[in-house]
């Protein structure tokens, strides 16, 4: 049966174990002598176990645009270039992460661990009151409506372990930890299992064959993909579906599992960390069961299975337009043209009107892949300060009405044209399967 391709989404590293690579960055704005940006492009032996590239960089070699790369092996994949104003987003960019730092206001690294459990508490009470709300009336004019706000909660609870994932929920590694594993063994996601791999998407982000999550396909896996894998891949709804599939046996071309303490994915002293959080998801799926025999499985698949599969298909869209879909294509990197700076400055913020608040601002997503131990509640404003620093390196996302409804056109358009990359060249673009965009599955 052919594998689903789809890598892991969303983001996360773990405050627990330090990072197989490790970025060597400025410290906080809090620990800066008074000397300024400077100072902290002198104090880069500071590491952060936060997403990192496959060699130590530092600030200096990010703004110098050293391990650039030769144009001409962009054009391998879709003569990719300066737009008609002269950017060129393949461009080693002309500052580095410690101005970028230097810009955020120092009180925007600070984590409040009280707030952060008021999200918790929020977002439970929310979720427990619409189970219950649809249970009593237990009406079919109901369920649908209960079915897209609650697997949009679920998708709010996911946002939640991310950030203990990452840190940024407190500086209590043990908090963080025991809140991830309740939040995400409640959907059915393996919380170390997921924290661990998604450490790896952050520190490759932007990389062909490092990345971790919704990476491009090189042309010849493409080429030896069969038709049946490219439409689970390519064809709506199918890639929506796909984050379940993931998590137990990845994407063509990587091998391991989510729940496997001896998976590729993971390290040998990682393999408690892995066994928790399978034992956590197994009681879950136990208590489900239970549940199953004493409330009969109508009454589970309404108020569980089908939110829970409206909580996969936001998961998926909004990762994939974190990193696909804009109007103009955007690099990707292999070799020394790839660096921790460079991958970043490809994602994508996106608006979702309404619903930013209630999915914990996760669409401003370019900072946070940048500092991901920055809390969601001050990432719009990290952003906002960033901005002068990033220029035409930050792609400002369409205005959204209350509901992101726009967003469905760019993730079709990209669906339609972003295919694969050239198996060779440094910097490069995706390319499109005339028979895939037309419709038709390609069948070499």
């Amino acid at each position: 049966m052919a594998r689903l391709l789809l890598p892991q989404c969303c983001c996360g590293l773990t405050p627990l174990h330090l990072p197989r690579r490790a970025v060597a960055l400025p410290p906080p704005p809090s620990l800066l002598p008074s000397s300024g940006v400077a100072a902290s492009r002198r104090a880069l032996s500071l590491r952060v176990a936060v997403a990192a590239p496959a060699r130590l960089v530092t600030a200096e070699d990010e703004g110098s645009g050293s391990g650039s790369s030769s144009r001409a092996s962009a054009g391998q994949d879709g003569g990719e270039g300066p737009s008609a104003d002269g950017f060129d987003p393949g461009a080693p960019p002309p500052f580095g992460l410690a101005d970028i730092r230097a810009a955020i206001p120092k009180h925007c690294w600070v984590k409040d661990p009280w707030r952060s459990m008021g999200y918790v508490v929020r977002d439970v009470v929310v979720v427990l009151a619409l189970a219950a709300a649809a249970a009593r009336l237990d009406s079919w004019l109901a369920w649908p409506v209960y079915w897209a706000a609650q697997g949009t909660m679920f998708w709010a609870l996911f946002v939640l372990g991310h950030d203990c994932g990452h840190g940024s929920f407190s500086n209590n590694a043990k908090l963080n930890s025991v809140v991830g594993h309740i939040l995400h063994s409640s959907i059915l996601v393996p919380y170390n299992g997921w924290r661990i791999s998604h450490r790896t998407h952050h520190q490759n982000h932007g990389h062909v064959e490092n990345d971790e999550s919704w990476h491009p396909l090189p042309e010849k896996l493409y080429r030896s993909l069969d038709s049946a894998t490219r439409k689970l891949r390519f064809a709506l709804p199918f890639p929506m579906l796909a984050y379940p599939f993931y998590l137990w046996s990845r994407s063509p071309g990587k091998s391991g599992s989510h729940f496997h303490p001896s998976s590729d994915l993971f390290q040998p002293n990682e393999k408690k960390d892995i066994l928790t959080s399978t034992t956590c998801w197994l009681a879950m799926a136990g208590l489900l069961a239970g549940l199953t025999v004493v409330m009969g499985p109508l009454q589970i698949l309404k108020l569980y299975a089908v939110p829970y599969w409206i909580f996969v298909m936001w998961l998926d869209f909004v990762t994939y337009l974190h990193h696909h879909g804009h109007n103009d294509k955007l690099p990707w990197y292999r070799g020394k043209a790839w660096s921790y700076l460079r991958g970043g400055l490809t994602t994508l913020d996106r608006d979702y009107g309404w619903l930013n608040n209630i999915h914990h601002d996760i669409g401003t997503h370019v900072i946070h892949h940048l500092f991901p131990q920055i809390p969601h509640y001050h990432l719009v404003e990290a952003t906002e300060a960033a901005k002068p620093v990033l220029g035409k390196y930050y792609r400002e996302p369409d205005k959204s009405g209350p509901f992101p409804f726009h967003l469905f056109g760019a993730l079709a358009r990209s669906m339609k044209s972003d295919h694969y990359v050239s198996d060779t060249g440094d910097i490069i673009y995706y390319q499109t399967d005339p028979k895939l965009a037309g419709g038709a599955q390609a069948s070499d």
